[in-house]
């Protein structure tokens, strides 16, 4: 691959990257602000913009790099041997960067303080459960998609992590470029640093059990 294709490909990832925490921060701030203390109502502001959001990104920058934006998609696809473990490693960091900035800009945008640190309280069995269940189904989601109905992908992740958002305890982070950004928002969206290490290894596990048991079920005979 040309030098200029694949930084190409980074570029989408970082913009894919960013305007998806953007909007996860960004609609917890706003949610929370005009909820008047229903909890329910702010995740549900803060869920149809991440689902709507996702659905975009893929969209358009799906054709660019593949529209991982998630290191957890990143570690399927080199497990599946279609990115290597070095191009990986490399949109694993803009990943990571990029939603740091996407937080920052969010809070930019609600005239609140750039870097935060959040006392948010994510922990337990639990939610560790619920980050392994929504990566699962993530993974799997996109991997069936590809099989199946390429076309679908966008919408597919866009609607389950809509639906995870409600049914798993952890509110369906799934994805560890997002997670670590959270721990720099002291918002409706955060997650606590030391909070952080137990749903990333969660989340981790999940795309590698969906990497393999997809594979094996979407094998050829």
């Amino acid at each position: 691959m040309q030098e200029t294709d694949f930084g190409r490909r980074l570029v989408a990832e970082a913009l894919g990257t960013f305007f998806l925490l953007a909007t996860v921060v960004g609609s917890g701030i706003m949610g929370e602000s005009l909820a008047g203390g229903n909890a329910a109502i702010a995740l549900l502001g803060n869920t149809i913009a991440t689902g709507a959001i996702l659905a975009v990104l893929i969209l358009i920058f799906g054709p660019i790099s593949g529209a991982h934006f998630n290191p957890a998609v990143t570690l399927a696809f080199a497990l599946r041997r279609e990115i290597g473990w070095g191009q990986g490693g490399v949109y694993v960091l803009v990943q990571i960067m990029a939603a740091v900035a996407g937080a920052v800009i969010a809070h930019l945008m609600f005239d609140q303080s750039l870097i935060q640190s959040s006392t948010n309280m994510r922990t337990g069995p639990g939610q560790w459960t619920g980050e392994v269940v929504a990566t699962f189904g993530l993974v799997a989601t996109i991997l069936g998609c590809i099989k199946a109905a390429p076309q679908a992908v966008p919408y597919a992740v866009g609607l389950f992590i809509t639906a995870g958002y409600w049914f798993t305890s952890s509110t369906s982070f799934a994805n560890p470029a997002v997670t670590i950004a959270r721990t720099f928002t002291d918002t409706f969206s955060g997650i606590h640093p030391d909070n952080a290490a137990l749903f990333i290894a969660a989340q981790l596990a999940g795309a590698v059990a969906a990497t393999f048991i997809m594979g094996w079920l979407l094998k050829r005979p």
